[in-house]
């Protein structure tokens, strides 16, 4: 099952507790494609970055089994770059520098090759630019998710009540749940939030573990509990890449499916945080990643007597 992946392929220059890095790859197509590029077999990637991206990190996608004829490079540009210091937490952070270079004129561009695409993975960019994505496919995907942020709500929030309404899945933090429904229950948000178009919600709680939400229907996916959270950066994109990647892969959509990718999906952000960047999700065997679903699966296993 083809997959389209659009999003930011970065810089990112990152501190937290436990070091810092310099530049390194981050971006949020980056990390979603690298982890649904472990279920799913046909990743393609959108994105844009400036000539000086090295060649071979856009080589590792290609090994990863990714095809990069949507990711442009533009000549005598530079790329996206962010920079970022967590607290003590790790749950906050301080943005220390963002500079949009090649991402501030991005358009785009969907090759040929690509409207096949029956998964689309709309990660966070602007929702003028999401919603073209989905107007330049020919043929309107199986399932489109959707990943956006509060900086989207504050600045163009009727551009991305528009783009909501034209996708299946919206993947959000509990901050942006509530900031987007004017609801502080959980619940009571989602219901505002899936009447918007959506017939599915995803609420990412962190270390908390994640909710979905459908019609009438609630699941709730633990966090696995780690001993030394590393780099909390691109987790989320992880995250979703894994989710809709397994979806991907098994083909069907419902429910029960959704359930089970949220836990691939998780299982992959378990990972990508015990490293800084996309250091531990690069080269992972098959054996770690089922080791890490089972965990994930005897955190709420039970039975009632």
């Amino acid at each position: 099952m083809s997959l389209i992946i659009i999003g930011t392929v970065a810089f990112d220059a990152i501190e937290t507790p436990f070091g810092k890095t310099d530049k390194i790859v981050g971006g949020a197509a980056t990390y979603a494609s690298l982890a649904a590029s472990y279920f799913c077999n046909k990743v393609k990637i959108v994105g844009v970055v400036g000539d000086d991206f090295p060649q071979s990190d856009i080589d590792t996608f290609t090994e990863h089994g990714i095809d990069t004829e949507g990711l442009q490079v533009k000549k005598g540009e530079k790329s996206f770059f962010w920079s970022g210091k967590y607290h003590n937490d790790m749950n906050s952070r301080d943005t220390l520098v963002t500079e949009l270079n090649v991402l501030e004129s991005f358009d785009p561009i969907i090759p040929e090759s690509y409207q096949d695409c029956e998964y689309l993975m709309l990660g966070n960019l602007t929702p003028i630019v999401q919603r073209t994505v989905i107007e330049r496919l020919k043929k309107r995907p199986k399932l489109i998710v959707l990943d956006t942020m509060n900086f989207w709500m504050d600045i163009m929030m009727d551009d991305l009540l528009e783009t909501i309404k034209l996708v299946d899945v919206l993947t959000i933090n509990d901050a942006e749940a509530r900031q987007l429904a004017g609801e502080y229950s959980l619940v009571k948000a989602a219901k505002k939030i899936l009447a918007m178009g959506p017939k599915y919600l995803i609420i990412k709680k962190g270390e908390h573990g994640a909710l979905l939400f459908n019609e009438d229907k609630i699941f709730s996916a633990p966090a696995l509990p780690l001993a030394e959270v590393f780099d909390p950066t691109g987790a989320g994109d992880t995250f979703a890449g894994g989710f809709i990647g397994y979806l991907a892969k098994v083909g069907t959509i419902s429910f029960n499916n959704m359930k089970n990718a949220i836990i691939f999906g998780s299982a992959l952000a378990s990972f990508c945080v015990e490293k800084f960047g996309t250091e531990k999700i690069l080269n992972l065997t098959e054996e770690e990643v089922s080791a890490r679903i089972k965990e994930f699966v005897s955190l709420s296993a039970f039975t009632i007597e």
